[in-house]
């Protein structure tokens, strides 16, 4: 009797150590890709000027910064798709298909934008520092920087909106976070889907939200743990 009892408490205490791993999961997941995503943007700010008539000296001389904000946005992207997957492992059953479909549409349009404008910078940069495009060559450079602002702060920035809508709607009925959090989400949305273009940090308010959902997660977490203990 007691060694089925031993049991049943061995199997009960397995299980919730699983379902606290997913929120501490999807947590780190989400604040690790806000660090990269906001890091690899500052530095890509400081190191390339507006102004597409830049010289091409003082791109090349950032040719090494420029290059590793780049390569930082590969494992932002891994890390928004964990987040992406293990919030929806989490909400399980209480996943509304419609809005699921948008939440992880979006999610993934999201990250095949980045990693599109940050092949073609990273190619750009490359031709500049071999030699093989002049950048007082006319329609080229402000072309290729063009494409990249395009992608990256109109429809990136877009479907992060759309991806914090839907979001929103799914944490406001599953209520796995505080409802205020969601309503941060859809103002936050609003100014991203109103403001792209205008406001040169508008698009860190995306990483910022993410943040933010994956403290409540975490606080969550901590509190459920503590639970645990005293029972």
């Amino acid at each position: 009797m007691r060694g089925h009892l031993g049991i049943h408490v061995d199997q009960k205490t397995e299980k919730l150590r699983q379902t606290l791993r997913t929120p501490r999961a999807a947590a780190i997941a989400g604040i690790l890709f806000a660090v990269l995503s906001i890091t690899s943007q500052s530095l890509i700010w400081f190191s390339i000027p507006a102004d597409p008539s830049t010289p091409a000296a003082h791109i090349i001389a950032n040719s090494k910064t420029i290059t590793f904000a780049l390569n930082l946005l590969p494992f932002a992207g891994i890390a928004f798709l964990w987040f992406i997957g293990v919030v929806r492992d989490r909400l399980g059953e209480m996943e509304d298909r419609f809005f699921a479909t948008v939440f992880l549409g979006s999610g993934l349009l999201y990250v095949a934008m980045i990693f599109v404008a940050a092949a073609i910078a990273g190619a750009l940069l490359g031709l500049i520092a071999a030699g093989s495009i002049d950048l007082s060559a006319p329609g080229i450079y402000p072309l290729s920087q063009a494409t990249v602002y395009r992608i990256m702060r109109v429809y990136a920035a877009r479907m992060s909106a759309v991806f914090m809508i839907s979001g929103s709607t799914i944490f406001v009925r599953t209520r796995i976070v505080p409802r205020w959090v969601a309503v941060v989400g859809y103002v936050a949305a609003v100014a991203l889907l109103v403001s792209v273009g205008s406001v040169r940090w508008i698009v860190t308010v995306f990483p910022l939200w993410v943040i933010l959902i994956s403290g409540c997660i975490l606080l969550q977490d901590r509190q459920a743990w503590m639970q645990q203990v005293e029972s």
